[in-house]
């Protein structure tokens, strides 16, 4: 009896061995999928977030708009789309246009010093619109372009551009369209640039005494501001202006 039993607690002592290394090679498996999936996951943000940074620096950025000196236009707060193609192929700024520059050399005389790394790490966050914008970079309307004479003010206080008044109907309520009076012709390659926000803007006007007249290179244009894309009730295409419809190309050439 002895000899018979002696085989039947081999076995029942065996078989907590095979579940064992069941659960053990099933929790290997377990294991090497969440590597992989983890892996997986890293690669796809990885390759996600050179994407939407590449698109950020040649086709289309996120700005968060910082001041309140394009109001009503734009407010604080806003994040809009800057459209880095609009004057990639042969086309220039025009009057009306909404745009975003690097004031360096005309607001600006020299960039603020800061830690590289501070200054990469605000520069990412900034180029994906989750951070203000560098201290050197502004958002303006373009007022006068190259060869136009600009004036400040008609009779009835209207900024003249080439002896034609302009009805700037984009202007904060209240404001005057200049309270300085300045009377410059903008050379050739510059843009002349005014906040729409005037008794709040700091602008061309500002720096009429600097080197340079508060003239703005059209090279140090970053890109138009074609799009609000945050908060949700304010999302669109920016509204076009008619402002600038009237205005005659200056004498010697013709400009947009």
């Amino acid at each position: 009896m002895d000899t018979e039993a002696q085989p039947s607690e081999r076995d029942r002592s065996s078989a907590p061995a095979a579940g064992s290394e069941g659960r053990s090679r099933f929790a290997h498996v377990s294991r090497l999928i969440a590597s992989v999936s983890w892996r997986r996951t890293a690669v796809t943000g990885a390759v996600c977030a050179v994407f939407v940074l590449l698109l950020s620096t040649f086709v289309v950025q996120p700005y968060l708009i910082p001041s309140g000196s394009m109001e009503p236009t734009l407010e604080v707060g806003d994040r809009v789309l800057v459209n880095k193609l609009a004057y990639r192929f042969g086309s220039a700024p025009g009057r009306g246009d909404v745009v975003v520059f690097d004031g360096t050399g005309s607001f600006v005389r020299e960039p603020p010093r800061q830690n590289p790394v501070t200054g990469l790490l605000h520069g990412a966050a900034a180029s994906l619109g989750l951070a203000e914008p560098a201290e050197t970079d502004y958002v303006k309307r373009v007022v006068g372009v190259g060869g136009d004479r600009v004036v400040c003010c008609d009779r009835r206080g209207r900024i003249e551009v080439n002896g034609s008044s302009v009805t700037e109907e984009y202007l904060h309520p209240g404001d005057e369209p200049s309270r300085v009076r300045f009377d410059i012709v903008v050379p050739d390659g510059t843009l002349w640039v005014m906040g729409d926000h005037r008794s709040r803007s700091r602008d061309s006007r500002d720096h009429l005494g600097d080197p340079g007249g508060g003239m703005v290179p059209v090279d140090m244009v970053v890109g138009r501001v074609d799009w609000i894309g945050w908060p949700p009730g304010r999302t669109g295409s920016l509204p076009g202006s008619g402002a600038f419809t009237g205005v005659q190309a200056p004498t010697g050439g013709a400009h947009g």
